[in-house]
């Protein structure tokens, strides 16, 4: 390595704000190469060589939200809405059991017609069928609900912070603040939830330094899982025009939070492969070592639009459980079945 002031870097146990902008601001081939391989280096001695699927299931699309990326917004009058019944979401979720995935994902909009009643309901019967762990990924919700749901049995929940820029969230979310935010993602790693969060890579108004402060946020937070992921302009949003994520910058920032965050659970996200056909192989090989899977029904599955085709990616690993393998084999990964969250 010639680089001695990377070589340096990449060997310290704990990195600084300025590092990471530092790493996070490589251009040189040969440079953002190491940074991969000692982030791939990282992975293996912290997490192994496995990666953990997870089935996801997008049950709703309706939300009370209106955030400025988003194609869910509330203000989006162009998309069709849908939400799954209990039956529906259930038999989703046998399903993926029947894959041999034992991680399960039930996602929504911030739609409030599932109380906390009924989702408890959805996560008792799949805790009493089911030998599944689950992961709830529902917006901002009671506190009242999370002490329910985690006493149902769900084991973690993902709520992204999106950046920790507080001025930017306010500028995106016009309903939300970042400060409370963090209230419901610290109470939620109080009662016993295993904790996920993460940025979006490429907002608009977005520097280097914010991501720096994402992964740091997400350090501070003591997640069990963070993501990284592209932003990707959907033309029913007032973001519709600008351009989305670079796929280096994306992957330097999971390579990075990999150095950071060691033993967090880093998601190869689905929208990588929006920015490239084997985006989410990518992913894997710089730090990335969970990848969800998407077992949502059709037709609902295409008018979960967070981005323009979110779930119609030619080329996505999730097509079926056999070929993924081949293509982790490639690069000398395997799946773990494990329901594991930690």
């Amino acid at each position: 390595m010639n680089n001695s002031k990377l070589y340096s870097i990449l060997n310290k146990e704990d990195l600084s704000k300025e590092e990471i902008v530092y790493l996070l601001s490589l251009t040189d081939k040969e440079d953002i190469q190491e940074l991969f391989s000692k982030a791939d280096n990282v992975r293996k001695e912290y997490c192994g060589d496995e990666i953990h699927l997870r089935g996801i299931i997008y049950f709703s699309n309706y939300c009370e939200q209106d955030c400025l990326y988003c194609g869910l917004r509330i203000s989006n009058q162009e998309l069709t809405r849908y939400r799954m019944t209990k039956e529906e979401i259930l038999t989703a979720a046998g399903q993926i059991i029947n894959e041999e995935i034992k991680s399960i994902v039930l996602q929504s909009g911030e739609d409030f017609k599932y109380d906390c009643g009924c989702i408890s309901d959805i996560i008792k019967i799949i805790k009493e069928n089911y030998d599944a762990a689950i992961t709830l990924s529902l917006g901002e919700r009671g506190f009242y609900e999370y002490d329910e749901w985690i006493i149902a049995g769900a084991e973690s929940y993902i709520l992204k912070h999106e950046t920790a820029n507080k001025n930017l969230y306010f500028k995106l979310h016009n309903k939300q603040s970042l400060g409370e935010r963090l209230i419901h993602l610290r109470y939620m790693k109080a009662i016993g939830f295993h904790t996920g969060n993460g940025n979006l890579i490429g907002l608009p108004g977005q520097t280097l330094d914010d991501i720096a402060d994402d992964i740091l946020l997400a350090k501070e937070l003591d997640c069990n899982l963070a993501s990284f992921s592209p932003f990707i302009p959907s033309s029913k949003t007032p973001f519709h025009s600008f351009d989305k994520a670079d796929l280096t910058l994306t992957l330097k920032t999971i390579a990075v939070a990999r150095l950071v965050l060691k033993d967090v659970h880093i998601p190869s996200t689905m929208a990588l492969a929006a920015l490239d056909e084997t985006g989410r192989e990518k992913g894997l090989q710089v730090g990335a070592n969970v990848l969800m899977l998407n077992f949502t029904p059709k037709p609902y599955c295409n008018n979960y639009e967070i981005y323009p085709g979110k779930n119609i990616i030619p080329g996505d690993l999730s097509s079926n459980i056999s070929n993924l393998k081949l293509i982790l084999e490639r690069f000398g990964r395997k799946i773990d079945t494990d329901k594991v969250h930690h």
